[in-house]
């Protein structure tokens, strides 16, 4: 299967189901590793699931995640 079929496929599919947002396969490959760091999978998971060398690479997910999926808390997070 080659790229370009992979991508026109997904982005088609993306429009036929009404969302209002462009889907192509990167978009689909950020909001499965968002959406496994949330749901709590390890980092080092997701790196290996990902194909990640470096962990660094795959840390980015970290900042766009809705949870603390670090499990650091800052006093900030704190609620009153």
């Amino acid at each position: 299967m080659l790229p370009g079929f992979v991508q026109r496929r997904v982005k088609k599919t993306g429009k036929a189901s009404g969302f209002s947002k462009r889907v192509t396969p990167h978009v689909l490959r950020h909001s499965f590793a968002t959406h496994l760091l949330e749901n709590g999978y390890d980092i080092r998971t997701v790196q290996e699931l990902l194909g990640h060398a470096n962990v660094q690479t795959t840390m980015i997910y970290t900042h766009v995640a809705k949870t603390n999926v670090l499990g650091v808390n800052s006093p900030l997070d704190q609620q009153s």
